[in-house]
This record gives structure tokens, sequence and C-alpha cells, in this order.
């Protein structure tokens, strides 16, 4: 958890924070199946099942047609643009933080060999855009009869 003060203190404390944050950026790869990433917009939940890899990618606020979902040789792209949705700032009312994203967003997911990408499907609803890719069917667990 990342504690930020209210009201900066310093401009070195800043600098900082700045500074630790971008470590952190840096230092974490882009997630896939195999691994989570930190941080990022959107916040996304990557699981699977026997026969299928499930994404939830949390877009609140976010118009369905505004959303690009596209697979490329294994690679998962979620895209997309945020409009702004606050009140811009006057003279007598100034913004300490702003931590709502807005603005234009791309998340990158490597997904397993054995997708099959002719069966995909995507559902946006009450701000969660759901993915469901199916396994191939040869990739499957089955159970072999003993005789």
């Amino acid at each position: 958890m990342i504690y930020r003060a209210q009201f900066p203190r310093s401009l070195f404390a800043d600098l900082d924070r700045l500074q630790r944050e971008m470590q952190q950026a840096f230092s974490s790869s882009s997630p896939s199946i195999r691994g989570l990433g930190r941080g990022g917009y959107p916040a996304m939940n990557i699981g699977h099942t026997p026969s299928s890899v499930e994404i939830y990618v949390f877009l609140p606020g976010i118009d369905p047609q505004a959303i690009e979902v596209q697979v490329e040789k294994g690679v998962l792209v979620v895209a997309g643009d945020k409009k702004e949705d606050v009140p811009q700032e006057t003279e007598k009312e100034i913004s300490h933080i702003n931590e709502r994203f807005s603005g234009r967003f791309r998340r990158v997911v490597t997904l397993p060999e054995d997708i099959d990408p002719d069966q995909i499907e995507a559902r946006y609803r009450d701000g969660v855009l759901h993915i469901c890719i199916q396994r191939r069917a040869t990739s499957q667990p089955r159970q072999i009869t003993v005789q």
C-alpha cells in the first residue's frame, strides 16, 4: 500500500515518492496467466479452468464501444479511451490528489499456447469486461477407461 499525504510537505518527499513509483513501474513485467503484474489501468483478474482462460477487466464508466479487444499470435490486447469525467479546476477550487485515470489505456497479456483463437467471447456488464477464451479440445484433460 502506498501512503500519500493529502497535502505535500516537501519537494524532496515528493521526489522520493516519485522515484519509488517509477522503480516499481519499470521493475514489473507484463502480466500473463503464468504470473501477476502489479498495478496498471485497468485492473485485471486472470485465471483459468480446464477448458478456458478467464479474464476480467475492470472498466467502470467506459462506453463498451470505446473498448478494443484483439488477439494475435498468443497475445491479448485490451485498449481504449476513458474520458475525463471530473470538473476542471477553478481559481477557488484546487485538487491536491486526482487518482481517477483518464485518457488512452492499453493492457497486454501473454496467453498460453493451447488457446483456440476462434473461440473467444467478450461481454461487458456493470463496468466489468469478461473475456472467455476456450482451450483447444485436444489439450483438455480426458478420462481414459482401463479395460
